[in-house]
């Protein structure tokens, strides 16, 4: 089987494909920063290294840059990339079968109109170079800061137009099987100028029927495969309407197979008869987290989906521990026995402990205490202390807190022996923060985990902010995998640079890509029921 993955960032999606017996033709990605870490991965190659050399990358191509040398190229902003024909330094080689198995840095918008306008680079695509079968697989996650509930949620962001060059990558290439990754927030409505709703899901999913797709729209949350967070994600698989037809006489046996594909189908009907005109609601997505749909998923081939034992956040992180480590468990020793594709490296990498003031300690411990009590009430009247919006907590309120030890300045854990120094310590440390929290043991972790401040250790012992490797870990990736470039960013750089941090939360869980692309191996010819 093989795929080509756009939006590759550092390469969660692809090392998971590799694993379920993906080989990978093609990946594009639009940031330097996150290609750094995707070549060092699957290349084994060092751009940092080469560049310091003054030496060009034999697997890492630019489709276009402001800069001739590789140095310069690595910091650069690509949202200044020129366009592939305009003026800039191009590596797109003549040979486009010199592509193969390689990664394509630029903007997916000019790979659109690179192939628009060279139709021997469709076809090298399309006839995955010249393998049998054809091309097997398109995947990716389309940057949806504007689907996302924490983003503007606007209509006409330019981020919202992504979608739609995947939609067209895979229209000009046309292979069996794509599938589209994204945040859950794709799936709320929003309203657009005139007030009316959008449903930005249902929108893809009528693009990909109108260009010879049938969309199959799911709901699926990590954890349920095994990975220690509470990671929703919505995962669209178009099946390419003759190999849909070419398969689907395998349904028969296979009673929620065809229930699956049914509303989808008489879907895609609809779209060939009324296209843009059709209206929402002829379409529904299926819910791995619903209980009415569980057993759908556990009787179809998306079964892989839902069969895993829930991870904790202790199993990931408790033998990474500065003081008082674990024995690594059960859950990392098969982690890092699984990607044996990777390079093997000799040395623990990402794993550097960040400098936490005395203040932020005691302030992170004041977290661990409000999560291990769990107390909407506490919680809210603890952190109307700390934003300075309360100067006093109820007696209940400290009946509940006295019990447990806060770091003190001398830098030992005790008890308050009353409820005026308590208060008085929480004045002592005040925050505007409204989202930072510690993170539960015996539970996995929240999803927004791509900035140092997002989350805080969940052991007394270790008062600071989670390393890159820690993060990782809870993302599913395997020791071996290393991340590259810059370790965090901030200001107006944050606008287009993709520190380690951001990869690591912008990826797909490599697990969850290992999952996904078992239950896709049965939606291919190799792999009938």
């Amino acid at each position: 089987m093989n795929h080509i993955e756009l939006f590759a960032g550092c390469g969660g999606m692809s090392l998971g494909l590799k694993k379920s017996g993906f080989d990978l033709l093609l990946a594009n990605e639009l940031s330097p920063m996150a290609a750094e870490s995707f070549a060092y991965n699957f290349f084994n190659e060092n751009l940092e290294e080469l560049a310091s050399k003054n030496l060009q990358a034999r697997n890492t191509y630019w489709l276009n840059s402001n800069f001739s040398d590789l140095n310069s190229r690595l910091r650069e902003n690509p949202f200044t990339f020129p366009k592939f024909d305009g003026e800039g330094y191009s590596e797109v080689p003549k040979a486009y079968s010199k592509l193969q198995g390689k990664l394509l840095v630029g903007s997916i918008v000019e790979l659109n109109r690179l192939l628009e306008a060279d139709s021997n680079l469709v076809s090298e695509l399309s006839d995955a170079f010249n393998t049998d079968g054809g091309l097997d697989l398109v995947s990716g996650g389309p940057p949806c800061q504007s689907f996302s509930m924490a983003g503007l949620r606007k209509k006409d962001c330019d981020k919202n137009t992504l979608p739609w060059e995947f939609a067209k990558f895979v229209n000009l290439v046309r292979p069996k099987i794509a599938v589209l990754e994204n945040v859950t927030g794709i799936l709320r409505p929003f309203k657009d100028e005139s007030g009316k709703s959008f449903h930005a899901w249902y929108e893809v999913a009528k693009v990909f029927a109108s260009i010879g797709y049938i969309p199959l729209c799911l709901h699926v949350n990590a954890r349920l495969i095994g990975i220690p967070q509470n990671r929703p994600r919505f995962i669209m698989i178009a099946v390419r309407i003759d190999h849909y037809r070419s398969i689907s006489d395998t349904f028969e046996s296979n009673e929620a197979n065809k229930l699956l594909f049914e509303p989808s189908l008489k879907f895609y009907e609809l779209v060939q008869e009324y296209a843009e005109e059709l209206p929402f609601g002829h379409l529904e997505y299926f819910d791995a987290t619903r209980v009415k749909h569980e057993e759908i998923f556990k009787n179809s081939f998306l079964h892989y989906l839902v069969e895993g034992k829930e991870v904790s956040v202790k199993d990931a992180l408790g033998d990474l521990k500065k003081n008082f480590p674990d024995k690594p468990s059960q859950f990392i020793d098969e982690l890092n026995s699984m990607f044996e594709s990777l390079p093997h490296r000799n040395k623990l990498s990402n794993h550097d402990f960040r400098n936490n003031g005395a203040v932020v300690q005691r302030r992170f411990r004041i977290y661990q205490v409000l999560q291990e009590l769990d107390n909407k009430k506490v919680t809210k009247t603890i952190f109307s202390v700390l934003k300075g919006l309360e100067n006093d907590i109820s007696s209940d309120v400290w009946r509940l807190c006295k019990g447990f030890k806060f770091l003190q300045e001398n830098g030992k854990l005790e008890k308050f022996s009353s409820q005026g120094e308590f208060v008085k310590y929480l004045h002592s440390h005040p925050t505007k923060k409204q989202t930072q929290k510690a993170l539960i043991a015996n539970s996995p972790a929240p999803a927004a985990l791509s900035i140092p401040d997002d989350a805080c250790h969940y052991d007394e012992n270790e008062l600071r902010v989670l390393t890159v490797r820690e993060i990782a870990r809870i993302q599913s990736f395997p020791d071996n995998f290393v991340f590259r470039s810059k370790v965090t960013t901030g200001g107006q750089m944050r606008k287009y640079e993709v520190p380690q941090y951001t990869q690591v939360g912008n990826a797909v869980p490599p697990l969850l890509g290992f999952k996904l692309g078992q239950c896709l191996a049965k939606l291919l010819p190799e792999k009938k029921y």
